[in-house]
C-alpha cells in the first residue's frame, strides 16, 4: 500500500478511551498497555497477569505519582478461540503480549460505531479521539502497521491470525483486498508499537460518548489538512 493512497481512502483516525482520560492522554501520550505498566512500575507478578493472560474484566492499577488507571477488559477474545485461529508457532500467550505491546486505531468510522454500539459498549462511556490521517501518517509512517482484522476479538467466524496479520505500510496488499472488499473492510486496524507521546499534535476532535450518542464535544479544532 502507497501512504498516499492510506490517506486518502482513510482520511481520519479514531483511538477509544476510557470516559475522563484525555486530560492524562495529553500528559502521557497515547500508551499501550506495556507502556503503561512500565509507567506505573508494576510488578513482573502482576504484569505477567495483565500483559499475558485474558482479562476477562477490566484491571484498576495505581501509582503514587500517577494515580489510577484502568485497563480495558478482553471478553471479545478467548484462549480456546486463539488457540484454534492462532498459527503457529503462536500461543494465546504470545498473542496477548503482542496486542498489549501496541497503541490501535480504528480505520473507518463504520468500525468505530461498530464498537461503540457493541452489545459490552453500548451502556458505558467512552473519550474518542478523532486524528488527521495525513499529519499523523506523515509523521509516524516508519512506525506504522496495518492490520487485516479487529485483531482483538475472536467472535463469530474467528479469523486466521499469526506472524503476518500485522504488516508495515508499503507491505500491506491493500489493490489485492480492495478487489473483493468494501473500503471499511480492506484495511481494518492501524497500531504504533509501544505509545504516541505526542498525539495530542495530530488530535482534531475529541469527545465523549456513551455508546453511539454524543454526550459532549471536549476538543474541536476542525481539520488539519489542506
Amino acid at each position: 500500500m502507497k501512504i498516499e493512497d492510506l490517506i486518502k481512502h482513510y482520511p481520519h483516525l479514531y483511538h477509544v478511551a476510557k470516559a475522563g482520560t484525555w486530560e492524562s492522554i495529553r500528559h502521557h501520550g497515547l500508551l499501550s498497555t506495556k507502556a503503561l505498566l512500565d509507567l506505573f512500575k508494576i510488578a513482573e507478578v502482576e504484569r505477567l497477569k495483565i500483559e499475558e493472560q485474558r482479562r476477562p474484566e477490566p484491571v484498576t492499577i495505581a501509582h503514587k505519582k500517577y494515580g489510577r488507571a484502568v485497563i480495558r477488559d478482553q471478553k471479545p477474545m478467548t484462549d480456546a478461540a486463539l488457540l484454534k485461529c492462532l498459527e503457529k508457532p503462536f500461543t494465546p500467550r504470545d498473542w496477548y503480549r503482542l496486542l498489549n505491546g501496541n497503541v490501535f486505531f480504528w480505520l473507518d468510522p463504520k468500525r468505530l460505531n461498530r464498537l461503540l454500539g457493541a452489545k459490552y459498549n453500548r451502556n458505558e462511556r467512552h473519550c474518542v479521539l478523532t486524528l488527521d490521517s495525513h499529519r499523523f501518517v506523515t509523521a509516524y509512517a516508519k512506525r506504522i502497521s496495518l492490520s487485516p482484522m479487529n485483531s482483538g476479538s475472536t467472535m463469530r467466524n474467528a479469523l486466521r491470525r499469526g506472524e503476518k496479520t500485522f504488516l508495515p505500510i508499503t507491505q500491506f496488499p491493500f489493490e489485492q483486498r480492495r478487489k473483493t472488499r468494501s473500503i471499511e473492510n480492506t484495511a481494518i486496524e492501524l497500531l504504533v508499537n509501544y505509545s504516541v507521546p505526542d498525539v495530542e499534535d495530530f488530535v482534531i476532535k475529541v469527545e465523549e460518548r456513551k455508546g453511539l450518542e454524543p454526550l459532549q464535544t471536549i476538543l474541536d479544532r476542525g481539520s488539519f489538512s489542506a
